[in-house]
C-alpha cells in the first residue's frame, strides 16, 4: 500500500529517554531550577525543545534560546549516547527495506544527531536519507521536517503513498499537514489516546507489528 515509510526516531526506533531527561536536567540546573522525578521530564520527549522549556517552566525567548544551549551542551557529549534501541527496530527495517520499499527518518532531532544515532546502532545503512531539525532552528517543526524530506526526495505529488510511523501527537499533525497516512506506536511516549485523538489512522503496539502491517 505504501512505497516510502517515514520513521520518526525518539521514542519510535530507539528509548532516549536517559539522555533527554539528563540533558535537560542539566540544562535546568545552569538556571538554578530543580529537576523532578525523571519521568515528570518525559514529556519532553517529541516536541521542539524550546516550546517545553516555555510551556513547562515559563521561559521567554531569550531564556528558551539558553535553555536549549545548556541542553546541547550536554546532549552532545553524553546524552546522546544515553540512548537504548528497542528490540526488533534492526530486523523490522532490514525486512522493509528488502521489501522494494524506502525508508526516510523524519525526526525533530537536529539531524546531525540523529545520524550520529542511527550509525551507533549501526542503522543508516537502511534509510534512503536522513531529514531531521537544524542546529540554527529555522527548521524545528515535524511539519517544517517532513516538508524538508519531501522536497529533498522529490516526493510532493506522492503523499498517497507514504506512511509516516510515530509515537507522538506531533508526528501525527505533521503528517496530516501534507496529507500523509499515519500509524501511530503505543510501546514509545505517546499514550494511545494522544496517538488517536490527534488522528492517527492506524495503531501498532510492537515493532513486528509494524512490519505485519506494511
Amino acid at each position: 500500500m505504501y512505497s516510502y515509510i517515514f520513521f520518526d526516531l525518539d521514542g519510535t526506533l530507539t528509548d532516549p529517554g536517559e539522555g533527554i531527561t539528563n540533558s535537560v536536567i542539566y540544562s535546568l540546573s545552569r538556571f538554578g531550577i530543580e529537576a523532578p522525578e525523571r519521568d515528570k521530564l518525559y514529556k519532553f520527549i517529541g516536541p521542539p525543545l524550546k516550546d517545553s522549556f516555555a510551556k513547562y517552566y515559563g521561559m521567554s525567548p531569550k531564556e528558551c534560546d539558553a535553555a536549549l544551549k545548556y541542553y546541547r551542551e550536554y546532549y552532545a557529549d553524553k546524552g546522546i549516547f544515553e540512548n537504548v534501541l528497542y528490540n526488533g527496530i534492526a530486523d523490522m527495517l532490514s525486512a522493509i527495506r528488502e521489501s522494494g520499499r524506502k525508508i526516510i527518518l523524519a525526526t525533530s532531532k537536529p539531524d546531525v544527531y540523529a545520524e550520529k544515532i542511527l550509525e551507533h546502532f549501526d542503522l543508516l545503512k537502511y534509510f534512503d536519507f536522513v531529514a531531521g531539525a537544524d542546529l540554527a532552528e529555522t527548521r524545528v517543526t515535524k511539519a517544517d521536517v517532513i516538508a524538508h524530506a519531501l522536497d529533498s526526495c522529490a516526493l510532493r505529488e506522492k503523499t498517497n503513498e507514504i506512511l509516516m510511523v510515530g509515537d507522538r501527537e506531533h508526528d501525527v499533525l505533521g503528517a496530516t499537514a501534507h496529507g500523509i497516512d499515519t500509524l501511530g506506536v503505543t510501546f514509545g511516549y505517546g499514550s494511545e489516546d494522544e496517538l488517536i485523538s490527534s488522528g492517527a489512522r492506524y495503531l501498532a503496539n510492537c515493532p513486528s507489528e509494524i512490519l505485519n502491517f506494511i
